[in-house]
């Protein structure tokens, strides 16, 4: 598929609450609004981003316009944050002021499962088919989200780097369990001493964390300052502390189910979720659509490689397109 101009990308932006928890939605193409039944002029289909942690939307700026330019401009590409990580504008709170209480625990593990379901509910027509591209841990809550409701119109569901098992025992996973469940609450001070400091300084330190990338994505270090703010730290930690109780036994029954939809792509030095994972993936569904990386890209892709992952995509999808 050819791929048109990203500058020329129409790019919305919304921070609008779900679940009664800040979100933050980016879409790109001209329709903003998919929830109306009686129009004639919906897409048939919509690409939905699932991130990983930080979820992030900004991440996935450059990766959503270069996909939107590969699929020709032809379908609307979201991409929806997660409950509470986004830092939300000024005059809207994390949390909205009301009595009604959505969702219990929108900012933990189900919570967001539940966020993505409600939001699909509320936002996209059922009509609309969907391909839902979900990244590390949003691998997880896709899979959850097709045993869930499976009315969903899931044309294809493409997994990315996915942490959909044994998160805990992973290399990174040892690492940082001990952080994540026993000592999160320590990093709230410097991350609070540290949200004082002038746009421009934190800019720099994020510039200098990510010094040791060839090329780094600039939306990668606006984005990354919301790291600066304790409210959206303590959403990250906390989600990723169930993520490393929660995230246990692959959900074989599930992929079982939808083997057909799904594509796998595993990294060949994640240590998220190392390559003997992908071993025995392939062993339990020798049938299934699972791909081991050949290009050395890293499990988060968003910072170096958006152009290079839209590209695959959009050439693996081209046959399940010509269909429609």
């Amino acid at each position: 598929m050819r791929s048109g101009s990203e500058e020329a990308v129409p790019l919305h932006e919304e921070f609008i609450y779900c679940c009664g928890a800040a979100t933050h939605v980016l879409k790109c193409g001209p329709w903003k609004d998919l929830s109306k039944d009686e129009s004639k002029n919906l897409p048939r289909l919509l690409f939905m981003i699932i991130p990983g942690n930080p979820g992030l939307a900004g991440y996935y700026r450059t990766f959503i316009q270069a996909l939107y330019c590969g699929l020709n401009q032809q379908y609307p590409v979201w991409v929806v944050s997660h409950a509470g990580h986004c830092k939300p504008p000024s005059g809207m709170e994390m949390i909205e002021d009301t009595d009604i209480k959505e969702l219990e625990d929108v900012f933990g593990l189900n919570g967001q499962v539940e966020h993505k379901l409600n939001f699909l509910k509320k936002n996209v027509s059922k009509d609309i088919k969907l391909v839902l591209i979900a990244h590390s841990i949003g691998c997880y809550i896709t899979l959850e989200m097709m045993k869930r409701a499976s009315e969903l119109q899931v044309l294809r569901s493409v997994l990315l780097f996915p942490t959909i098992e044994r998160m805990a025992q992973s290399p990174q996973g040892k690492l940082m369990t001990p952080l994540l469940c026993k000592l999160r609450y320590a990093l709230y001070m410097p991350v609070y001493l540290l949200s004082f400091l002038p746009e421009g300084v934190k800019a720099s330190l994020v510039r200098f964390a990510l010094r040791g990338m060839k090329t780094c994505d600039e939306s990668s270090i606006t984005t990354s300052i919301n790291l600066f703010s304790v409210d959206c730290i303590a959403n990250i930690l906390y989600m990723a502390s169930q993520e490393m109780m929660k995230v246990v036994e692959r959900d074989s029954t599930t992929i079982k189910q939808n083997l057909k939809k799904l594509i796998f792509y595993y990294g060949t030095g994640d240590s998220w979720c190392p390559q003997h994972y992908y071993d025995e993936i392939k062993m339990d569904f020798p049938d299934g659509d699972i791909r081991l990386c050949e290009k050395g890209l890293r499990h988060a892709f968003v910072l170096d490689a958006s152009k290079e992952m839209a590209a695959m995509i959009t050439d693996w999808l081209q046959d399940d397109l010509t269909k429609l």
